[in-house]
């Protein structure tokens, strides 16, 4: 897995200071190898398995199941493609991890890692669209963006792959195996003596997008929430609140998820920047916040477990098509079976959420 600036070297060779203790060249010796190597096998297969489960029955249920797409049926189709390539890219690290080198040579390293990155930004950037085109959806029920045809939504979501994916190219231009005195291994990050002007350049890109990326996404998702949030009042006197609430549910589960998985990582990335630029022989501070960035690693690509839930939560047209593959002796929860039902008799039940009718809603209107 990637390291910090300073930590993505090959082991260290006897006589290296021990952590917390500058070494005799300057700046801090590599830390976290062996951590590294105990945390993060673990976590990284169980986002690994739960991921790939659990996008495999979204992308069942969406190519199978669902015989209608609409734009938010694109959006997610595309989220779930990210989670993917994301996913695909940890079997090799968590290989080398528990190695402890890299096997699989320059060009599969270059891939990898490119990968991992690029498809970590694509998530968030298409969590983004999906919660501002439901707040488009509640608050300018009028506007262009909710009049997208599966076309144009399938060209604005190619727009987001381009985006994301063109600042992470050059990453695939430079050999990132670090060929020491140590076993070869597999870094992005490197120390300001090894490095290349080239890869400095890169790591500088790396650090400005991986604050920029969360900082505007979060920025945007939380001015989606407050202001469905106030159009719930507007929408209740019109008797229109359910749609609403269906909104504000999936952008406090894109949140939720968000803040989890991408929080963490950014704030400590932040921490340990501002650590090595005011006080870079503080190598204790270095050693601790390292540490956490490690731990904190984890949770990025346990987005992409997650993710299916967002799916049950945003689509309707998911629910249903989901819960109409599942025996009828198996649905224990009748206000999810009466909304999954096409042709339902309306529950009064207070728990409902939706209420069947005997004619379905065409799936290309469901939000």
């Amino acid at each position: 897995m990637s390291r910090s600036d300073g930590e993505a070297r090959s082991t260290p060779a006897a006589g290296t200071p021990a952590p917390g203790m500058p070494a005799p060249g300057g700046g801090c010796p590599p830390v976290g190898i062996q951590l590294e190597g105990i945390i993060l096998p673990p976590v990284l297969t169980l986002d690994v398995v739960l991921g790939l489960l659990g996008n495999a029955v979204a992308l069942w249920v969406f190519c199978f199941r669902l015989k209608r797409w609409n734009a938010n049926t694109v959006f997610l189709v595309n989220l779930v493609a990210a989670d993917y390539l994301a996913l695909v890219s940890l079997p090799l690290r968590i290989h080398a991890l528990l190695a402890g080198r890299w096997v699989f040579g320059d060009v599969a390293c270059r891939l990898n890692l490119f990968l991992m990155f690029s498809n970590r930004t694509a998530s968030i950037a298409l969590m983004t669209v999906i919660a501002f085109y439901r707040y488009a959806k509640v608050v300018h029920p009028l506007g262009r963006l909710t009049r997208l045809s599966k076309r144009q939504a399938g060209v604005l979501a190619l727009l987001v792959w381009l985006l994301v994916s063109a600042p992470r190219l050059p990453m695939l231009a430079y050999d990132h195996v670090k060929r020491g005195r140590g076993a070869p291994q597999c870094f992005f990050f490197t120390s300001y003596q090894e490095a290349s002007r080239g890869i400095m350049i890169l790591v500088a890109m790396h650090h400005a997008l991986t604050v920029l990326e969360f900082v505007v996404a979060l920025a945007l998702l939380l001015f989606c929430w407050v202001r469905i949030r106030r159009s719930l009042t507007s929408h209740r006197q019109m008797g229109d609140g359910g749609k609403v609430r269906k909104a504000l549910r999936v952008c406090a589960a894109i949140v939720a998820i968000f803040l989890l998985c991408f929080l963490p990582t950014s704030v400590i990335t932040l921490g340990l920047w501002l650590s090595r630029a005011l006080r870079p022989h503080d190598c204790a501070a270095f050693y601790a916040l390292t540490q956490l960035t490690i731990v904190s690693l984890g949770l990025n690509f346990l987005n992409s477990a997650l993710d299916p839930i967002l799916y049950v939560f945003s689509s309707s047209v998911f629910r249903k098509a989901l819960l109409a593959a599942v025996p009828p002796r198996l649905r224990r929860c009748r206000a999810w079976d009466a909304d999954s039902s096409e042709s339902g008799v309306a529950s009064r039940s207070t728990g409902q959420v939706e209420l069947g009718t005997v004619r379905p809603t065409p799936p290309a209107e469901a939000l």
